[in-house]
């Protein structure tokens, strides 16, 4: 019937659609001529943090800016923790404390414990959250490496690549704790195919996941 073919039709396009920005991902980013990124950074809580504010003291603080934190609701000292480096890079650059990094929190999926029947709601309001930062930031990158706190944000900005709403390339750093297996949210990233490039700072991690990019030891 009509309504069949119109459904089957609809599907294609939207399996191609997903095919295409699978190829994409795939691809080095393009260099655009030094225009900053408006780039979102997930931190998790303890060494998930700590990691990833020793990746941001070397990364190129004029490309990626504006920067936007985002962290669990039950988290209390990450953004501590971010909005202090920020605070530090405006007294070197001599910029207004108040132009400093965004800081954000999010709902999280699940907490340590929490039973999976009540993490179905949880997790529906994660993503919603989500889905509401994901269009008030619009992202051109997003850096992540580890927490949990990132697959519902991960999830919305592939979605918005699907529709055409936005293009975020997702950038996932796998932790140095990581020596044999990725860590379940960097296996489902992987394996979704949503992280754009999957850094791993082990060898044998490279070798277990052929589509890792191996990058050595970055903390």
């Amino acid at each position: 019937s009509a309504i069949i073919s119109s459904v089957i039709f609809v599907i294609t396009l939207i399996l191609v659609r997903v095919l295409f920005v699978i190829y994409c991902s795939s691809r080095p980013m393009s260099r655009r001529a030094q225009k900053p990124v408006s780039t979102l950074i997930i931190l998790g809580s303890g060494g998930h943090t700590a990691e990833m504010l020793d990746l941001l003291a070397v990364l190129q603080k004029d490309r990626f800016y504006p920067r936007f934190y985002i962290a669990a609701a039950t988290d209390n000292m990450s953004l501590q923790k971010a909005e202090l480096l920020e605070n530090s890079l405006a007294a070197e650059n001599g910029t207004p404390i108040t132009n400093a990094g965004k800081f954000m929190k999010i709902y999280r999926s699940r907490e340590v414990g929490q039973s999976y029947i009540t993490s179905i709601w949880t997790t529906l309001v994660a993503m919603l959250h989500a889905l509401w930062l994901m269009i008030k930031i619009r992202p051109e990158v997003i850096l992540c490496n580890g927490p949990g706190t990132c697959i519902p944000i991960c999830a919305i900005a592939f979605v918005f690549k699907v529709l055409g709403i936005r293009w975020s390339s997702i950038f996932y750093v796998e932790s140095i704790a990581r020596v044999r297996r990725l860590s379940l949210s960097g296996l489902l990233l992987y394996k979704l195919r949503i992280a754009d490039q999957l850094f791993v700072q082990w060898p044998r991690l490279q070798q277990q996941y052929p589509r890792a990019i191996y990058v050595g030891r970055l903390m």
